[in-house]
């Protein structure tokens, strides 16, 4: 089998056997990867803190026919210490982690631009460089268009007039004028609008003004579960 070496974000970690886990990756070449740890889970690993979720790693791989193997792993930044320490940031990081495991859903497919995004993302989480619902509201907004799904916030997606924007549809794509919204849209604020604004476009300096409003978070969530099909189970931990 093949060895190939590339960088890798953990997402997430499972179990297998005794003593092994598999470990999914973001990898900056070869897209979503998931690989087998053989012995990790023994107290004497040589590399077993560096594959824990949330961990940025150098990677010696074997490709393999269901899983590839985990040769090697050296740390190449620890994101996993700061984040887990705090429990907003850790709540951040998994809604993260999720919404990119759901994007990337091809495994060892390219992901472009998808895997640095990722790697500041996390990296603002553990260096606390803004508050972490902002960032995590701003990733998954970012991601989500990064992969094709931009939501229309300038203009009514019906109709295409710039004022009296006064409702959104995930379902149609954005959002509404009052006189051509369909029904499933729901009525959202000025304020609301301009923070999905910022929180697409990372405009840092436009979102620290004031909060994160409830509403926005909202529809955040709702474009996300539009997107992916599904809920996203970590957004739900953070109430409305």
């Amino acid at each position: 089998m093949a060895l190939y070496r590339d960088e890798g974000i953990v997402l997430r970690t499972m179990k297998l056997g005794e003593a092994d886990r598999v470990i999914t990756l973001l990898t900056r070449d070869h897209g979503k990867v998931r690989a087998v740890a053989k012995g990790v889970r023994r107290t004497k690993s040589r590399f077993g803190a560096r594959l824990e979720p949330f961990m940025r790693v150098d990677l010696l791989l074997n490709e393999g026919r269901t899983f590839d193997a985990i040769r090697q792993a050296e740390s190449v930044s620890v994101y996993a210490g700061a984040i887990t320490a705090d429990y907003d940031r850790y709540r951040a990081a998994t809604i993260i982690v999720e919404v990119i495991n759901d994007l990337a859903s091809t495994e060892h497919e390219p992901v472009g631009a998808q895997y640095p995004l990722l790697a500041g993302a996390l990296n603002a989480l553990a260096t606390a460089r803004h508050e972490p619902e902002l960032i995590s509201n701003s990733y998954v907004l970012r991601a989500i268009a990064m992969a094709g799904w931009t939501p229309r916030l300038d203009s009514c997606v019906v109709c295409g007039r710039v004022d009296q924007l006064t409702h959104f549809s995930a379902r149609s794509g954005g959002v509404m004028c009052a006189t051509d919204r369909t029904p499933d849209a729901i009525r959202i604020q000025p304020a609301e609008r301009l923070q999905l604004i910022a929180l697409l476009a990372g405009d840092w300096a436009a979102l620290e003004h004031s909060p994160l409003l409830s509403g926005t978070q909202r529809l955040v969530e709702l474009w996300a579960e539009q997107v992916l099909e599904r809920p996203v189970r970590s957004m739900r931990l953070t109430e409305w």
